[in-house]
């Protein structure tokens, strides 16, 4: 078969089947023009979800008339000029291939107005043929229109999917942009009539409610403010507590210096932070901006500019990861569920949510005084005095962790001091829940979940410093086990040690229990090395060798939490309750436990009164 040129149209459709492939894809090239023309304001406007009519519109620098042909040429731009530009590219565009790959597979009408100008031109495109410049009437800025978007490439107009599905496409779109670029206005049309318009937001207030109007009312009131800085890397935005999860990844946005990409990396340092916090199939919500130089991020390796290929991908990653990992853990015992009414954790309602500090009480953060206290308060015991007790059935911590938390009445009976932020115990429910009071009103813990987490977090605390303590047993327990799982044992009998677990192969099928973790005394310690096995085995036997070391760890020490925790049915004293509480309230990310299950829901006092019809 002989080779031979292709003619100019037919590379041109094929070059723009890279750039554009429906309705959507064209309004982002096109908005992604008017804001690096400095639009202040962008209007897109559709017909049967853009393919009849796609319009935008701006108000940004505008074009002169010498200029209006000559961004119809393929790879014709403004943007970039030299290698190096291309290097260090800040603006949404630059290889000045959107307007030509649009006019070979629509009709378009390209008109501006420069501010030198007496006034606009326009300037058609038709089967990739360029018609005279001619007057326009335009005002200011640019208008692109594209009608017929594909009526000369048939097989790629029947890919296309319902009006609705289409529109749906841009609309989500548009979104994205307007969390991009809160000093833009955004207005979008359809069908002759007005869906959103958001006028631009440059006060710290009017971002919230574009905030509110793109993520919804329920992602304000959990978000958690994220702003930090590591040399030229900066983080900011938004994430949403773990309680307020999606079973879609539809409200997840991240920005790279102002461009909304999907990038792995990213995706597995989101995905790492929530680990142990999120259950099993939901999806974290988040609006996050990482800032980096921009010779620091290659954006040109993808035809639609979606992806972007980091220089130091694993400074970025741990960046990344540090910083989500701080802002969950500074939530704290803030982010347990609230049922009816003002945030349990103390958020009022408002972005962010700061750690709790010892001794805390809601009361102090926002939360209005709990009506009837003083009268009740006699029921609240001082904490500390007993830890011995908790202790003895929890496991064993820290002396400094406890401190007495007593509840002072004033000489006439007045009100209580404020409550800690979990309150007091009250009583246990059916061997599984504590029942306490504090000033929003009734808290249900899970003390399963709860010290399943503390134990957890303790675990990789003493992990991290090397200082797991372990108990020697009187009698080594021997375990019948499978050939695998022994020599998979005596293989990693090293890093089993530095987990507190000592074991050792006694036969084929046998292995020799000697030492578990001091923590875990009360556990099954015949199960616990079974399910760290499988734990193992799961991961190919890799641990100690491979890049998921930590996350393998940590899965491992999940597993001994749970086992080392106290059970269902086990009968607490109030004591032993109030020091479950205090401890919850010191330790990171306790709001859920290591499955990402709740440890805490609030009942405040307006949800209690309505079930009662009080006040009526």
């Amino acid at each position: 078969m002989k080779i031979h040129l292709l003619p100019d149209h037919l590379v041109n459709q094929i070059a723009a089947g890279e750039v554009v492939d429906r309705p959507a894809s064209v309004v982002k090239e096109l908005v992604e023009n008017s804001l690096d023309a400095g639009a202040r304001h962008v209007k897109v406007t559709l017909e049967q979800g853009g393919r009849r009519v796609i319009r935008v519109s701006d108000d940004g620098e505008g074009m002169r008339r010498d200029d209006l042909a000559l961004a119809l040429q393929r790879h014709a731009t403004s943007k970039i000029a030299s290698l190096e530009d291309l290097e260090r590219v800040a603006t949404m565009g630059f290889r000045g291939e959107a307007l030509p790959s649009i006019a070979s597979v629509a009709r378009l009408d390209l008109a501006s107005k420069h501010a030198s100008e007496e006034h606009g031109w326009v300037v058609r495109a038709r089967r990739g043929e360029l018609a005279e410049a001619e007057p326009s009437a335009l005002q200011e800025g640019t208008r692109v229109d594209v009608e017929d978007l594909f009526y000369n490439v048939p097989a790629r107009r029947k890919f296309l999917r319902t009006e609705s599905t289409e529109f749906g496409l841009v609309d989500q779109l548009l979104r994205r942009f307007a969390l991009a670029r809160f000093d833009v206005g955004f207005e979008l049309e359809h069908n002759g009539k007005s869906v959103s318009a958001l006028p631009p937001a440059p006060t710290e207030a009017e971002q919230q409610r574009r905030l509110q109007r793109v993520m919804g009312r329920d992602f304000i009131e959990h978000a958690i403010r994220i702003d930090d800085q590591r040399g030229d890397l900066g983080l900011h935005g938004w994430v949403a507590e773990p309680r307020f999860n999606r079973a879609q990844a539809d409200r997840q946005f991240f920005f790279v210096n102002g461009r909304a990409v999907r990038d792995r990396l990213v995706a597995h340092a989101v995905r790492s932070a929530f680990q142990d916090v999120l259950y099993h199939g939901r999806h974290p919500a988040f609006v996050l901006f990482l800032e980096l130089p921009p010779q620091a991020v290659d954006v040109n390796v993808h035809p639609q500019k979606q992806e972007v290929r980091f220089r130091d991908g694993r400074t970025v990653h741990d960046f990344l990861y540090a910083s989500l990992h701080r802002a969950l853990a500074g939530a704290g015992a803030e982010s347990g569920s609230v049922l009816g009414g003002v945030a349990g954790g103390g958020h009022g309602g408002g972005l962010g949510a700061g750690a709790l500090r010892p001794g805390a009480g809601l009361g102090e953060r926002g939360g209005s005084p709990l009506a009837g206290w003083g009268a009740q308060a006699g029921m609240a015991l001082p904490v500390g005095e007993q830890v011995s007790a908790y202790a003895s059935v929890l496991g064993a911590a820290p002396a400094n962790v406890f401190s007495p938390t007593p509840v002072s009445m004033s000489e006439h009976g007045g009100e209580a001091a404020a409550a800690p932020p979990l309150g007091y115990a009250l009583a246990q429910l059916h061997g599984v829940y504590i029942l306490s009071q504090n000033d929003q009103g009734l808290v249900l813990t899970d003390m399963h979940a709860a010290h399943e987490r503390i134990t957890y977090e303790r675990l990789k605390q003493r992990h991290a410093d090397g200082a797991i303590a372990s108990q020697r047993l009187l009698v080594p327990l021997e375990l019948r086990v499978s050939e695998a799982e022994a020599e998979l044992a005596e293989e990693l009998r090293n890093e089993l040690a530095a987990l507190g677990l000592v074991v050792d192969r006694s036969g084929p099928e046998n292995l020799l229990l000697r030492e578990l973790p001091a923590l875990l005394a009360r556990a099954d310690a015949a199960q616990l090395v079974r399910d760290v096995l499988a734990d193992l085995g799961s991961d190919g036997g890799t641990m100690g060798r491979s890049g998921r070391l930590e996350s393998v760890t940590n899965e491992i020490l999940s597993t001994m939490a749970c086992h080392g925790s106290v059970r269902a049915n086990r009968q607490l004293t109030l004591p032993e309750m109030n020091a479950l509480l205090r401890d919850m309230e010191r330790t990171e990310r306790s709001g859920h436990c290591n499955h990402g299950r709740p440890t805490w829901v609030q009942l405040d006092m307006a949800t209690l009164d309505r079930l009662f019809l009080r006040g009526r």
